[in-house]
């Protein structure tokens, strides 16, 4: 391989060198899932090509396509298993569509039957819930394949079934073998987009120290908790990754390191997500200071530091932590020391503790990120394990599934209506036009999603995304009709759709019309698939969408008393955690981590479920504009929560010790009461029980008593156990007014 390289206007190539070379390869891995489409589908062509099969093209590759869309992240160990798993579910389907495929009523009752079931499935974990998704798509594919034999006069029994496992076995070789040979990669590309969303997020959290008046900090709250959920989701990916595998053994080599990043990744997490005193009240104080800024400097470099620790990561270089931030620390240290000589007024002493205290934790995670460029990035920790969530047993599996056979399920109402559905598909069908109808079940079954928003979104793409492709496919047809070339397109097609399934979904739908056509083309004439592939296409998805909003509808406004009440108990024991720390000292053992790790999915979940309420129709959120409220009021409450966290630390006995432990206690019951009103339907906004204002009174006193030279660690948790006591106060008045009878609060605010 080479580069280019001007020399006296003329472009020459050089070659690469050996650490280029290397990076080059390694780019190419982390391309995985498209360039194991590439090998299969341009294998499968070659294949077919030479042995002059070419109407074995399309089951094939439809075979192929559907394993991949069952391929989770794995070991090879556990590909190999899960592939087996695949080809079995595969090979049922496939061979039960094509038994009943003769009898619409049988027909129709099973796929009713294994719709509702596999989608069930989902409940067990990750990897079930991609086979079962996969199997369904297989079941489609099926139906068009034997639709399409069928049209040809092609009449092999058990051919296109035999087919469809061949094409998907064909894609495991290359699946399991790439995780053989590239082990790691996957939990590379993790941790590289983990700690670049945590960059993302700890440089937009420094925007919160602009000492400027009149900025809507509740606003850059609400981005900052779904900034928080995007993290969180690539915390628990990358953790998932981890655990594949290294299971119950130690790890050895980069996955060692790798876990040690994640380890290094929560606690960045923790330390950033953390929030010392009011903000509004940090600006009004210190608006004449530059105090504020240099906070912002030090939290946004340590943004970038996070940044160039994915780039070392992604290019397997030691992580080189720098010197800006050093330089930038101690600026932020003698600014403070000269704030402190100016500061005469008991309150201003008292933020000006907030921001000694904000300087310290982010001086500690300085020293995280300085941990990263250890070989083993273990930052001093003794203890490393990882919270299986993975089911124990098959009994554990099918436990799984049964709490979820409940009207109550998002998953079961989705299982439901799916299944009723893909029924009323099969009608339509029948009524309208059975040939090359099976497109309206296959459409509908990809555009049938969980929550309304993501079904009416996909309901477009997916229209609009079908008619590029139609457009696409007939212009490609009438300039290139030789077969080979047609059969590259069909290639290039399959590589594009895994390319942007993900992110560009109308663009994937393009690809994957484009390669039905150009496939087709192969056997017959697909000119006569244009105008059917469009009119099925906008009849599953009117169908899809139909069903979401009329069988059995679960408004994301139902079910934010259930979403607020976990975020409430995931508060509470976090809480319990930390306050724990508080009397024995700062360790960061699994129950620790797994407590904040369940308040983090908590706080995710809720600012999943507001972000998507306001996707759906209005007349369904009349209080969306509460519902938002408090959710920026219980991710502010995490964000205290997490500067207690950050500054855990053994204090010693003493009174007010003792009432400070009693207050976090009061708290710690508040938010479980909260918590339990939230389910029952019934929250009183007006307070709590006497032993709550017994403890808040005496938190009061303490604070009305504590002097300056009060130990420092001792007045951060005093601050913010009082912040956390307004956020309660808050939290309360928003879930009541939420719970209040209908006709009252009708505020609705942009997501």
């Amino acid at each position: 391989m080479a580069v280019a390289c001007i020399v006296q206007d003329r472009p020459i190539m050089l070659p690469l060198s050996p650490d280029a070379l290397r990076q080059r390869l390694r780019s190419f891995a982390s391309r995985a899932q498209p360039v194991r489409i590439l090998l299969t589908l341009g294998s499968l062509m070659a294949g077919c090509a030479w042995s002059g099969h070419a109407d074995a093209v399309i089951p094939l590759f439809l075979g192929a396509i559907a394993s991949a869309l069952a391929e989770t992240d794995d070991s090879w160990r556990g590909r190999l298993r899960a592939q087996v798993v695949t080809l079995v579910c595969f090979a049922a389907i496939a061979f039960a569509v094509e038994a009943a495929f003769g009898m619409p009523l049988l027909f129709i009752a099973g796929l009713a039957l294994a719709a509702f079931w596999l989608t069930m499935l989902g409940a067990v974990e990750a990897r079930y819930k991609a086979i079962a998704y996969a199997t369904l798509i297989l079941a489609m594919y099926a139906t068009l394949g034997i639709e399409n034999m069928g049209a040809h006069g092609v009449a092999h029994r058990g051919r296109e079934p035999l087919l469809l496992v061949a094409g998907a076995a064909w894609y495991g070789v290359f699946s399991v073998l790439w995780c053989a040979a590239f082990p790691a990669q996957p939990v590379q590309a993790r941790l590289v987009t983990l700690f670049t969303v945590l960059g993302n997020y700890v440089r937009f959290k420094a925007s919160l120290f602009e000492p400027l008046r009149g900025i809507d900090i509740e606003r850059k709250r609400l981005a900052l908790a779904q900034l928080n959920a995007e993290v969180v989701t690539e915390l628990n990916a990358a953790k998932e990754s981890i655990f594949r595998r290294i299971g119950a053994r130690a790890p050895t080599g980069r996955i060692s390191r790798y876990r040690g990043l994640y380890l290094i990744a929560q606690d960045v997490h923790e330390r950033a997500s953390s929030s010392h005193d009011d903000y509004n009240a940090l600006a009004d104080a210190f608006f004449h200071s530059d105090l504020l800024y240099r906070c912002q400097r030090v939290l946004g470099l340590q943004g970038l530091a996070c940044q160039r620790l994915a780039d070392s990561v992604e290019r397997r270089e030691p992580f080189e932590v720098g010197t800006e931030t050093v330089q930038a620390l101690a600026d932020l240290r003698s600014a403070i020391e000269h704030e402190r000589a100016r500061a005469v007024t008991p309150a201003r002493l008292a933020l000006l503790a907030s921001v000694e205290a904000l300087a310290r934790n982010l001086a500690l995670l300085d020293g995280q990120l300085a941990g990263a460029s250890q070989p083993s990035a273990r930052a001093g920790r003794t203890e490393m394990g990882l919270f299986d969530r993975s089911p124990r047993s098959w009994r554990d599996a099918v436990e799984r599934v049964r709490r979820q056979l409940t009207v109550r399920s998002p998953l079961f109402r989705h299982a439901l209506r799916l299944s009723i559905a893909l029924v009323a598909g099969y009608g339509v069908m029948h009524v309208i036009h059975p040939a090359q109808g099976y497109w309206i079940l296959l459409t509908t079954l990809f555009v049938c999603q969980q929550t309304y928003g993501d079904t009416i979104a996909r309901m477009g793409q997916r229209i609009a995304g079908t008619a590029l492709g139609v457009v696409a496919g007939w212009a490609l047809l009438q300039l290139f009709p030789q077969p080979l070339v047609q059969s590259v397109l069909a290639v290039i097609a399959g590589v594009l759709f895994f390319a942007t399934r993900t992110t560009r979904y109308l663009l994937a739908t393009a690809s994957m019309t484009l390669l039905v056509l150009m496939c087709f083309n192969q056997v017959g004439d697909s000119g006569v698939l244009l105008v059917p592939r469009l009119v099925d296409t906008a009849i599953g998805s009117a169908i899809a969408g139909l069903a979401v909003l009329l069988v059995l509808p679960h408004w994301q406004a139902r079910r934010i008393n259930e979403l607020a009440a976990a975020a409430m108990r995931g508060h509470a024991g976090y809480l319990r955690q930390i306050v724990g720390q508080y009397r024995t000292g700062a360790r960061d053992h699994l129950d620790y981590r797994l407590a904040r790790r369940n308040d983090h999915n908590a706080d995710a979940a809720l600012s999943t479920a507001v972000s998507d309420m306001f996707r759906e129709p209005g007349y369904v959120r009349p209080r969306a504009g509460v519902a938002l409220r408090f959710l920026i009021r219980s991710h502010t409450l995490l964000s205290y929560l997490s500067a207690l966290g950050a500054h855990r630390a053994a204090l010693p006995d003493s009174a007010q010790m003792a009432v400070l432990h009693a207050s976090a206690e009061g708290a710690i019951a508040a938010l479980e009461a909260l918590a339990t009103g939230l389910e029952k339907g019934v929250v009183d906004a007006t307070g709590g029980t006497e032993d709550e204002a017994a403890a808040r009174a005496a938190l009061a006193q303490a604070a009305a008593e504590g002097g300056e030279g009060a130990d420092p660690q001792a007045r951060t948790f005093h601050t913010e156990l009082g912040l956390i006591w307004l956020q309660i106060d808050a939290l309360r008045t928003h879930a009541s007014e939420w719970l209040q009878p209908e006709g009252g609060d009708t505020t609705t605010a942009p997501a």
